[in-house]
């Protein structure tokens, strides 16, 4: 073998390494906290807001919220498919919102598209000794 063909084997191996694990599994999300403050006015309870980005096909992994979260969902751009808890699954459009009680099950949160991106802005009120908003469920 001359030097060209290990170079070029070589090549090739990294650029199917490095392609693979993109292919691998959907992308993600993107969350943004912008605003974080303790309510002044109700001992103990910080509002959040925050920004989630999906690219197109992206989706967050399941997760569940903290026991004392109570979330209200605004989509601000595209589509977002969502399931909470046992109730059904449902697409929510730029202008659509929905609320999720405390302790639930976020099951399903993606972009409803594989083209184009999406947008969530997401109100949390927790207990401000919260250690984190959400877990994944494994």
């Amino acid at each position: 073998m001359n030097a060209r063909c290990i170079i070029g084997a070589a090549c090739a191996a990294l650029a199917i390494a490095t392609a693979m694990p993109a292919a691998a599994h959907d992308p993600g999300d993107v969350v943004t906290t912008h605003f974080e403050q303790a309510i002044p006015n109700i001992p103990g309870k910080t509002l959040t807001a925050q920004i989630v980005d999906y690219p197109p096909g992206g989706a967050s992994v399941p997760h569940r919220h903290a026991d004392s979260s109570f979330i209200f969902a605004y989509v601000l751009s595209g589509e977002i498919e969502s399931k909470v808890n046992d109730g059904q699954t449902q697409i929510f459009r730029a202008g659509d919102s929905w609320h999720e009680p405390p302790a639930s099950n976020h099951v399903v949160s993606r972009n409803a598209s594989k083209t184009k991106p999406a947008r969530l802005l997401a109100i949390v009120v927790a207990d401000s000794d919260e250690k984190a908003l959400t877990t994944n469920i494994e």
